[in-house]
């Protein structure tokens, strides 16, 4: 197997102690008054004052064996599963982002329903898409409604594990309870799980209330979470990447802890996503080299413990499907798959956090594909050494026709369905597409032809009263 490392066995050592210092020594803001309590029962240092939580080394420890290290994600078909901790390598598509592409303009928008709906679908159908996120935040959607408004979307128009950014507690009651309809009870959700918490501690050292409710709500549902903060170098972390991994690790560390004490076994997804500030503009990048660098000694350190783990590569900083976003997309992408990270995300996003791009999506999904073929290899036996066919075929012949060919080429071959290999008369007879159009025209293809099979109509129409009575509940509509 293909296999890449960046760091010896000696530095993921240090890197840990230096995360358990952090913990120990200099602690995590805890801006949650029940889970404060908690870790202060616990056995933790706690500042009343200032919120902070200083953690013993043997509660993290202890919390670091106890923690589920692996899961699967259920569909609502039941063959559509995605398994974390079991050498899979999946693929989502993004969680949602505020502002969408119109690729016959080339110009931002915000997003609509619609939108939301075009791109679950596409997700659904896309084979390379393991986890359908909501991909857009619509703007007509009221804010403090709008994750509830996505997952109803989400459990309609895909039928694979899905995915959207929740925002606080009372939308993860909300949320789980629509999951519990689909499943069939609290109890079949718990066995079979649906969906997983994505929870971000805000770099530096801090963990926020909405994350710690949302935390509560899944362990006492008992669904997996997953901690990921986006520290950034030189702003929220240090400008070292050995600096910003030991703190992005300390931060994942904390919220690990605090999922075991509330549900012991917890099934856990640890998220690295760090990332650098570009020093020229001041802004995040998410295709740099230190991103690939850093996917690699984050997978390598969370393999350490034992958990799934979730990285932010094959992401670009370009604005267009252009020869920088290839390259920083493909190298980024090809360390993390190297490095054994079990989820890739977030496919479809255009820039750092600059948009969506159903096209882009199209276009990432073929380049899943070509990584996958990478990560297959080839195998080396007798037969596929073929000295016999050789020869066969002797000195001066040709091997078209031969039955050994025709036993092995599509086992051997990657076939692309999007880029294009003709010579430059036939690329130019068939239009001289750029792969933009050429994704742009997959696109509608696949919209206008995929279908979906609708939920239960009971089960739909439970999922509309519920996401009324949220909005009575947290909007005040009567």
């Amino acid at each position: 197997m293909l296999t890449c490392k960046i760091i010896s066995s000696k530095e993921i050592g240090d890197i840990h102690d230096a995360s358990l210092n952090i913990l120990r020594k200099i602690g995590i803001r805890v801006n949650h008054s029940e889970v404060f309590d908690i870790l202060g029962d616990a056995g933790a240092v706690v500042d009343k004052k200032t919120k902070i939580v200083k953690f013993p080394e043997n509660m993290v420890t202890e919390s670091i064996q106890k923690a589920g290290k692996k899961h699967t994600l259920y569909g609502r078909n039941p063959c559509s599963v995605a398994k974390f901790g079991y050498q899979d390598q999946l693929f989502l598509s993004s969680g949602g982002q505020y502002l969408w592409i119109d690729e016959t303009t080339g110009k931002r928008r915000p997003g609509t329903l619609e939108d939301a709906k075009a791109a679950i679908l596409l997700g659904d159908a896309l084979k390379q898409i393991n986890i359908v996120g909501a991909f857009i935040l619509p703007a007509e959607t009221p804010s403090k409604v709008r994750d509830i408004h996505l997952y109803a979307d989400l459990m309609r128009y895909t039928a694979k594990p899905c995915f959207a950014w929740i925002n606080n507690g009372k939308s993860a009651k909300y949320i789980i309870e629509m999951f519990e309809v689909v499943a069939g009870g609290k109890t079949q959700l718990r066995s079979k799980p649906m969906l997983e918490a994505f929870i971000e501690p805000i770099s530096p050292l801090q963990l926020n209330r909405e994350g710690l409710e949302i935390l509560i709500e899944f362990a006492k549902a008992g669904l997996p979470v997953g901690f990921g903060p986006m520290a950034m170098t030189m702003a929220t972390a240090p400008a070292t990447l050995a600096g910003t991994i030991a703190q992005e690790n300390a931060e994942i560390l904390a919220g690990i802890t605090i999922s075991q004490l509330l549900s012991p076994g917890l099934p856990i997804t640890y998220w690295g996503i760090p990332h650098i500030m570009d020093p020229a503009t001041g802004n995040i990048s998410f295709g740099s080299p230190e991103q690939g660098l850093m996917a690699v000694a984050i997978t390598q350190m969370a393999k350490w413990y034992g958990f799934p783990v979730g990285v932010n590569v094959g992401l670009t900083d370009s604005k267009l499907p252009d020869s920088q976003n290839g390259l920083e997309r493909g190298m980024t992408l090809l360390l993390g798959a190297l490095a054994g990270a079990d989820i890739f995300g977030h496919m479809g996003i255009v820039g750092a956090d600059q948009g969506a791009s159903l096209a882009e999506l199209i276009i990432n999904n073929e380049m899943i594909s070509y990584l996958r073929r990478i990560m297959k290899g080839f195998e080396v036996n007798k037969e596929t050494i073929a000295f016999e066919v050789i020869r066969r075929v002797g000195v001066g012949g040709h091997f078209l026709e031969d039955e050994h060919t025709l036993k092995y080429f599509r086992k051997e071959v990657w076939f692309p369905s999007l880029f294009d290999r003709n010579n430059w008369e036939l690329w130019k007879g068939k239009g001289g597409n750029s792969i933009l159009e050429r994704a742009v025209k997959k696109k509608e293809e696949i919209l206008n032809e995929h279908k979906i099979e609708p939920l239960d109509r009971d089960i739909a129409n439970r999922i509309d009263e519920i996401v009324k009575e949220a909005e009575r509940d947290i909007l005040g509509r009567g």
